[in-house]
């Protein structure tokens, strides 16, 4: 029984990181661009 409410935790806890980390992924990666376009002018 333990086991199967690790392993839903477990898939409940990975869902949610992989939609948190999306957005900031996201922003990372316009940031990113924008700091290395800056950078590149600069």
């Amino acid at each position: 029984m333990f086991r199967a409410i690790a392993d839903v935790i477990a898939s409940i806890g990975n869902a949610v990181a992989t939609v948190v980390t999306l957005p900031f992924r996201a922003v990372a990666r316009l940031f990113g661009g924008a700091s290395d376009t800056a950078h590149g002018h600069h």
